[in-house]
C-alpha cells in the first residue's frame, strides 16, 4: 500500500515511479477520490457538530419557554441527511482503498528500467557452466531411471504434477533438510512451521490479493486459500503488531509445499518440474527497521547463493528491471542456476526488498525504546531455494554418460552415504 500523504505532497514523483513500471499516471484519480472523501468527512463532522449544538439549543429553548420547532425541524433534517453523507464517505473511502490496493510498489532509484526480462542486468556469476556432451533434461533423466512419473500424477491430479520415487524422493527431502540446516545453523534464521491455509487478509497483506486471485487455490466451503509461498504466513507473523525496533531484524525460514494455479502460464514449461501447481520451497523472510533493509537484501541474497555454492551449481545473479519485478517489490535480485539440459540459466531464487509496502497493508510497525512515535517496518522475502528446481539442477549438472546421477558431496550425509543414483 502507498503512503497517501506522500502522494498528496509529491504526486509527480509518484507518477514518475509508476511510469518506470510502464503504467499510466494514477495521482489525479487518487487525489480526486481523496479530496472528495475528505470533503465528505468535513461535511459529516460539521453536521454532527451542528446536531449536537442544536440538541443543546432545543433543550434551552424549552426551558425558557421559546418556540423550539424550527430547531426540531433542523434536527430532523440533519437526522435524515447524516446517513446519506456517512454512506457517501464510506463509499469514497472504499473506492480509494480499492484503487490503492491495486497499484504496485514503486521501484527503487537504482533499479534498471525496461519493459521485460530482456532488460534485466547481470551483476555477477559463480562457477563455470558445465559443458556436458548430449546433456539431457531432468525429466528425461528421471523417467529413464524410473523414478519420475508424470503419467501417474496426471491420472490422479492432471497436468503440472509429478510423482517422485525412491532415491529421487529422498534426494528432494535431503535438499530441503540441507537448506534448512544452513539457514538455521549458519545464517541466523528461525525455523517456522506455519499454516498452509490462510485467510484473505493475510494474502492482502503481502500483495497477492486482490489483484492476483486467479493464481490462487481457494478452498471450497470456507474462507481459506492454500498458500502460494510461505512468504505469506511468515511475513504475516508481524501483521497488526508494533515490535521493538531494537529486536529487529527478525529472520524466519520455512519449508512448505506451495500451491499455484499458474493461470497465466499456458504453454510454458509444460514438460517436467519447472512449473508445477504444487512444489516444495524453503523460504526466507526478514522484517527490519527501515534503515536496515538494503543491507539485509544483500545479505539474504548471499544466503541463497550459499546453498548453490555448497552444491557446486553454477549460477548468475541479475537485478530485475522495472518491468519484470513483482507487484510488492521495490528491488529484486534473481538467482538463475545453470541447467545443462536446457543450455541456459533458469530462475531458482528471487530475493526482494518490499520496503514498507507490505507493512502498510499489514499495519506492521516498530517503535524505538523510549519513544512514542512508530514507523512501518520493512519486509523482505527470498527463496532459499526452490527445492524442486534445485533437484532439477542437481540432476542436470551431475548427470553421467550412463544416465546415472552423482550425489553432491554436501548431500551424501542426508542420503545415508549414497553416492550415485542409478538403475
Amino acid at each position: 500500500m502507498h503512503d497517501l500523504r506522500a502522494i498528496r505532497e509529491n504526486p509527480d514523483a509518484f507518477d514518475r515511479g509508476l511510469a518506470r513500471r510502464g503504467l499510466e499516471p494514477m495521482s489525479p484519480k487518487v487525489l480526486d477520490l481523496d479530496s472528495r472523501r475528505r470533503a465528505a468527512q468535513t461535511q459529516l463532522q460539521e453536521m454532527q457538530a451542528r446536531r449536537n449544538e442544536a440538541a443543546k439549543e432545543i433543550g434551552l429553548a424549552k426551558r425558557e419557554g421559546r418556540d423550539a420547532q424550527p430547531l426540531m425541524d433542523e434536527m430532523a433534517q440533519l437526522k435524515e441527511q447524516l446517513p446519506q453523507v456517512e454512506e457517501e464517505e464510506k463509499a469514497l473511502g472504499a473506492e480509494l482503498d480499492g484503487l490503492l490496493a491495486t497499484i504496485p510498489n514503486l521501484p527503487a532509484d537504482d533499479v534498471p528500467e525496461g519493459p521485460d526480462e530482456t532488460a534485466n542486468v547481470e551483476i555477477r556469476r559463480w562457477g563455470e557452466p558445465k559443458d556436458i556432451a548430449g546433456a539431457k533434461q531432468h525429466f528425461e533423466l528421471g523417467e529413464a531411471l524410473g523414478l519420475m512419473d508424470f503419467e501417474a500424477a496426471a491420472r490422479m491430479s492432471g497436468a503440472r504434477f509429478t510423482v517422485l520415487k525412491g532415491p529421487l524422493a529422498r534426494l528432494e527431502r535431503a535438499l530441503a533438510d540441507f537448506m534448512l540446516d544452513i539457514h538455521t545453523g549458519e545464517n541466523g534464521y528461525t525455523e517456522i512451521a506455519p499454516p498452509l491455509m490462510v485467510r484473505d487478509n493475510a494474502l492482502f497483506g503481502t500483495g497477492q490479493l486482490p489483484k492476483f486471485e486467479e493464481d490462487l487455490f481457494r478452498t471450497v466451503g470456507s474462507d481459506h486459500y492454500l498458500i502460494p509461498t510461505s512468504e505469506v504466513p511468515l511475513t504475516n507473523l508481524v501483521n497488526d503488531q508494533i515490535v521493538a525496533t531494537e529486536e529487529l531484524p527478525y529472520r524466519y525460514t520455512a519449508l512448505t509445499p506451495c500451491f499455484r494455479a499458474e493461470a497465466g502460464s499456458a504453454g510454458r514449461d509444460t514438460r517436467g518440474m519447472i512449473r508445477q501447481h504444487q512444489f516444495w520451497k524453503v523460504e526466507m523472510v526478514s522484517v527490519t527497521a527501515p534503515d536496515q533493509s538494503e543491507a539485509e537484501h544483500e545479505r539474504m541474497t548471499q544466503c541463497a547463493e550459499t546453498i548453490l555454492q555448497r552444491l557446486g551449481l553454477p549460477y548468475r545473479v541479475v537485478t530485475l528491471c522495472t518491468g519484470d519485478m513483482g507487484f510488492s517489490a521495490r528491488k529484486t535480485y534473481d538467482i538463475e542456476v545453470w541447467l545443462p539440459g536446457q543450455n541456459m540459466y533458469r530462475e531458482i531464487s528471487s530475493c526482494s526488498n518490499c520496503g514498507d509496502f507490505q507493512a502498510r497493508r499489514m499495519k506492521a510497525r516498530c517503535r524505538p525504546k523510549g519513544e512514542k512515535q512508530t514507523q512501518f517496518v520493512h519486509t523482505l522475502n527470498g527463496s532459499g531455494v526452490a527445492v524442486g528446481r534445485c533437484l532439477i539442477a542437481v540432476l542436470e549438472n551431475y548427470q553421467q554418460p550412463d544416465g546415472s546421477i552423482l550425489v553432491p558431496e554436501a548431500l551424501r550425509p542426508y542420503m545415508r552415504g549414497l553416492e550415485r543414483i542409478s538403475l
